[in-house]
C-alpha cells in the first residue's frame, strides 16, 4: 500500500500544480478526463462512473462550464439529456495536465520487460471492483490488455 500511496503522490503532484492555479483540484481534472476521453458524454454516466451526486458533480462543472473548460448542449434525440465536450481550451489544459502524467507512465513501463506492461495493466484492471469492470470496457481502457 505503501508504494502506491508514493506513486500516486508523485504521479498527481505536477498535475495539482497546475490544477491550483486555475484555482481547481483533483475533482476538475476526473472531470476534464473523461469529457476529454469520450466528447459528447452524458452527466448521468460521468456521475456513475465518478460515483458521486449532482451536487457534488454541479460546482465543479459550474466552474469549468463558466470558464470556458467545457461546454453543455442538450441530447439530439432526448433534449433532457446533458451532454459534455471540451472546449478548444478544456483540451488545451487537459493535454498540459496530462503530459508529465503520461511521461511518467511511459518512463515506468519502458523500464520493465515489454510482457510486463501487460502485467500492470492486468494488476490495475484487477485493482477495479469487478461491477465496474464493464464500464473499463466501454471507455476501451481495456484494449490492450
Amino acid at each position: 500500500m505503501g508504494l502506491l500511496f508514493f506513486s500516486y503522490r508523485d504521479f498527481t503532484g505536477d498535475a495539482d500544480a497546475l490544477l491550483e492555479r486555475q484555482g481547481f483540484g483533483r475533482a476538475h481534472h476526473r472531470v476534464l478526463y473523461f469529457v476529454n476521453l469520450k466528447p459528447g458524454m452524458p452527466v448521468a454516466d460521468l456521475l456513475d462512473i465518478l460515483k458521486i451526486t449532482k451536487q457534488s458533480l454541479a460546482r465543479v462543472l459550474r466552474q469549468l462550464l463558466d470558464n470556458g473548460y467545457v461546454e453543455q448542449r442538450t441530447g439530439a434525440s432526448d433534449r433532457r439529456q446533458r451532454l459534455l465536450y471540451a472546449t478548444d481550451k478544456g483540451r488545451a489544459f487537459f493535454a498540459d495536465l496530462s503530459a508529465n502524467q503520461a511521461t511518467r507512465i511511459d518512463a515506468a513501463i519502458a523500464s520493465l520487460p515489454p510482457e510486463a506492461a501487460v502485467q500492470v495493466r492486468r494488476f490495475l484492471v484487477a485493482m477495479v471492483r469487478t461491477e465496474d469492470r464493464p464500464t473499463l470496457d466501454r471507455l476501451r481502457l481495456t484494449d490492450n490488455i
